[in-house]
């Protein structure tokens, strides 16, 4: 199935391909995608509705986050991915709870080298949690909290000693999700999402330094 402009610039943000401040120039997207300017154009209008993109001057460029807009995102996420963790317990088959397990060990093969593979391993864990809720309602609006987090220069596990700590974290989340212990894997989950904006706030505030 071929993907469509707008699913192939909203893939491009979120790998990074446009940073936030990088400006979107319509031709130039219809030459790289292949396609004509029509649908780039309608893509464009659609990404900047979602607030993906905004307006400087004419030009439309990728969305940023400010510090108010952080702490609101990342408050909504907090209590969506606990919620998912909670149902996830509840509701996981056996099969989904050993895909998190064999992710989680995957993943520390991933440990001291590009943040950006494990940034993408940590997207495909936490899809999965949504998935094991078995509530596509839920699925659908953290779907939307992940697009967002694609306006964040940088993922936190660039902070230095973030990343295995992070996975230590994962294992507590499938740990209690495993278990059916559908509190513990919500406060798990929310304390994991907790402490990953502590991490971002560090780094923006210059206390903690990027590799």
């Amino acid at each position: 199935m071929q993907k469509d402009a707008y699913t192939l610039i909203l893939e491009a943000i979120e790998a990074g391909v446009y940073k936030p401040g990088d400006r979107l120039v319509e031709s130039e997207l219809a030459e790289r995608l292949g396609v004509s300017r029509t649908p780039v154009r309608e893509a464009l209008q659609r990404l900047e509705t979602q607030a993906m993109l905004t307006r400087d001057g004419r030009s439309l460029i990728v969305a940023s986050l400010d510090h108010n807009q952080l702490a609101e995102l990342y408050a909504v996420r907090t209590e969506l991915e606990g919620l998912a963790a909670r149902l996830a317990a509840r509701h996981a088959t056996p099969e989904e709870v050993r895909v998190l397990r064999s992710m989680v060990a995957e993943d520390r093969a991933l440990l001291g080298g590009d943040p950006r593979n494990l940034s993408r391993a940590n997207k495909r864990f936490h899809k999965q949690i949504h998935l094991a809720s078995h509530n596509r309602f839920l699925v659908q609006q953290l779907d939307l909290v992940h697009r967002s987090m694609a306006l964040m220069a940088n993922t936190s596990f660039a902070a230095e000693g973030r990343d295995e700590v992070a996975l230590d974290e994962h294992d507590q989340i499938v740990a209690a999700i495993e278990a059916g212990d559908g509190d513990a894997a919500y406060q798990a989950l929310k304390s994991h999402i907790s402490k990953a904006f502590e991490t971002r706030l560090r780094v923006d505030a210059g206390e903690l330094k990027l590799r």
